[in-house]
């Protein structure tokens, strides 16, 4: 449904304004994206991975001018140190000029990020077992006959349209809920840490920190580092004070962010996972990827977030209804690829086994450009007009300049500039083609 929706709002010619942390989605529908960070407001044109790029520069622009205020701040500490108490106007106007300093100084631009190296109790041989597993609801079917044994470091997504019986298969596996047949084994040294999509039941009345304390006080870290449950919390974006604001002031992200904070202090060795990116921003979507990539033990997770299945999982269950169940190996995108090529061979088996007859005469659909290659050439001619304005800007400096370090920096710029404005004429002439195509 989301590929569809995707596929149906790209194509479309109409103004979109969305909110979202689904990267796949903001990759191709999106032409601009707006970034709030830091009560600031910034916009990047180009799609996500663009925005990516654009970000990157944005802060490392930001990392240096912050450098440059420490060191011009402690020069302007010297002045104001030796001044008078008693100070004129020019000193006054000097000592704001100060104060602005000490703000920008002060900047944060590198974003804390949340560390979840965890100690995790070691797997034994005997893992998880299924054996011809049965499950229904009346008569709806869930499990028909499912089996699979569970080896080391295995990571398997799930998916399947919703009420197959997605996160009713992830309660037989972890024991909450019996099979109606067969039989599940787990092994003696198996710790499941099992985010549930309903188990987002934190006390409302508590303080942040009080929750974490009510699971351990103190912390045992992967290299023998001990954590207080105050600094596992700030770890976790959690600055000392939020941590004594109650839960039930915390948003849907930040209760999710805690929830699991609470499942990971446990040192699971399997980690069951149901929609684990729902309300979280992608910030601590990235977070996470990065802990479940470094993650030793076994992953079984659901998730409707494409991006996030495919850096993480490399088998799939997936579920088509009926109680029946596909292992795939594979990623998602490396599914719907087989899923793709697979409907694409029937519809050529179709058409060569239909009988000869002759062709309709019919209208040739002529290739047109979609709203969003609109946009672009409608780009591309305004960035070439600056680019050429640049130009005539840098021939008349290389006319005019002997000193020898400038003309050679100058003339890196105007051959870079050359290439630029030859790959953009490059693109603006396919669009055109495709404009003239369309007109003709």
């Amino acid at each position: 449904m989301i590929e569809w929706l995707e596929e149906y709002l790209a194509g479309s010619h109409i103004t979109l304004l969305l909110v979202t942390h689904d990267r796949y989605f903001l990759e191709s529908v999106c032409d601009a994206i707006l970034e709030l960070d830091q009560q600031q407001l910034y916009r990047y044109e180009g799609d996500y991975s663009t925005f990516l790029e654009l970000k990157a520069a944005r802060e490392a622009n930001e990392f240096k001018q912050t450098e440059d205020a420490r060191r011009l701040m402690l020069k302007e500490y010297e002045w104001v140190r030796k001044q008078p108490k008693a100070r004129g106007t020019k000193s006054k106007s000097r000592l704001e000029a100060y104060e602005a300093l000490k703000v920008k100084a002060k900047a944060k631009v590198q974003e804390k990020q949340v560390d979840m190296e965890m100690q995790m109790k070691r797997l034994g041989g005997k893992i998880l077992a299924l054996e011809n597993l049965q499950k229904s609801f009346g008569d709806l079917p869930i499990l028909n006959g499912f089996s699979h044994t569970f080896s080391k470091g295995e990571r398997i997504g799930i998916v399947g349209r919703n009420g197959t019986g997605k996160s009713t298969f992830l309660e037989v596996v972890t024991g909450r809920m019996p099979a109606d047949g067969g039989r599940v084994e787990t092994g003696e040294t198996v710790v499941f840490g099992y985010y549930r999509q309903e188990g987002l039941k934190l006390p409302e009345d508590k303080r942040v920190l009080d929750v974490v304390k009510d699971v351990a006080e103190v912390l045992p870290m992967a290299k023998g580092v001990e954590l207080t449950a105050s600094q596992l919390l700030e770890r976790f974006l959690f600055p000392p004070a939020s941590q004594y604001s109650f839960v039930s002031t915390l948003s849907g992200g930040e209760k999710r962010r805690l929830y699991l904070l609470t499942l990971l202090m446990k040192n699971p060795n399997f980690l069951v996972l149901d929609e684990p990116t729902n309300d979280l921003d992608i910030l601590t979507i990235t977070i996470l990827e990065d802990f479940l990539n470094d993650f030793k033990g076994c992953l079984l997770v659901v998730s409707h977030d494409r991006y996030f299945m495919d850096k993480l999982v490399n088998h799939l269950f997936v579920f088509e209804g009926g109680g029946e169940i596909r292992y795939i190996p594979g990623n998602y995108t490396d599914y719907r690829i087989r899923v793709q090529a697979q409907e694409d061979a029937r519809r050529e088996q179709e058409r060569a086994s239909a009988p000869v007859s002759p062709p309709p005469v019919a209208k040739v659909d002529k290739p047109k450009l979609t709203w969003k290659q609109a946009r672009e050439m409608e780009n591309l001619e305004q960035e070439l007009e600056k680019l050429a304005k640049r130009k005539q800007e840098l021939e008349s400096s290389l006319h005019n300049t002997t000193d020898v370090g400038k003309l050679q920096k100058l003339a890196t710029e105007f051959g870079a500039l050359e290439n630029t404005i030859a790959t953009h004429e490059e693109r603006l002439l396919e669009l055109m083609e495709i404009q003239e195509a369309a007109a003709n």
